[in-house]
């Protein structure tokens, strides 16, 4: 797991704890997703920086490859036409572009998986900020319904002494109660519920890798 990984699920984990504690969770959660945008537009800028710089070394090992064929076939018709000594400098040549190949080819897989790492930081990152912002609205509406049905007891509690009345607005409190709390356990579930869809995206992402791996063995046979 990368570095950019563990900062991540950190950040994640302790948004239950910053609720927990805020008089204004619309706020925060607010906060966290601007954060979470801006995660996002600098993944994206150093995506697009690493996919250049891992294409132009790509370039670099084939066209490495592509010499060391060059300088090999250059050396049999050298060697078919008696000149040994430039066979030889051709095998030398070729030697030199082997070993530039394999320099490439090394720092092209390695720039390769860290790319593939950062565009799975991205999925995952889109992903949590859809989640979070689903629940953010979802939340918003709850709150405003609340809001609504208090006011509608309110006038309904206004100007009466009946004793039915009195029992109305004692379960009317206690429906505005329930609403609130069940309403703060939702919101405090954010964290947990975002760590749980990365790892239904990784999964996913394993889950499709696994079936092209299967494609390619039926196609080499």
């Amino acid at each position: 797991m990368s570095v950019m990984r563990r900062v991540r699920d950190m950040t994640v984990a302790t948004l239950n704890d910053r609720l927990e504690k805020a008089e204004d969770p619309v706020r925060v959660i607010d906060q966290f997703l601007w954060s979470t945008h801006q995660e996002i537009v600098q993944s994206e800028q150093l995506q697009r920086q690493y996919a250049a710089h891992t294409d132009g070394l790509y370039r670099q090992w084939k066209d490495a490859e592509q010499w060391t064929r060059k300088r090999e076939d250059q050396a049999l018709t050298a060697l078919k036409a008696g000149e040994e000594q430039a066979a030889k400098l051709a095998l030398q040549d070729k030697v030199a572009h082997e070993e530039r190949a394999e320099r490439y080819r090394q720092l092209y897989e390695q720039s390769r998986q860290e790319l593939n790492d950062l565009e799975q930081l991205l999925q995952d990152l889109r992903s949590e900020y859809r989640a979070v912002y689903d629940r953010r609205q979802f939340y918003v509406a709850k709150m405003e319904s609340l809001r609504l049905q208090q006011r509608l007891n309110a006038r309904f509690d206004t100007g009466t002494g009946d004793p039915s009345s009195m029992f109305r607005k004692l379960d009317d409190r206690l429906t505005d109660l329930d609403l609130e709390a069940r309403s703060l356990r939702d919101l405090r579930r954010i964290g947990q519920e975002s760590v749980l869809r990365i790892g239904t995206v990784v999964q996913e992402t394993i889950e499709r890798e696994l079936q092209q791996l299967k494609q390619k063995m039926q196609q080499g046979h």
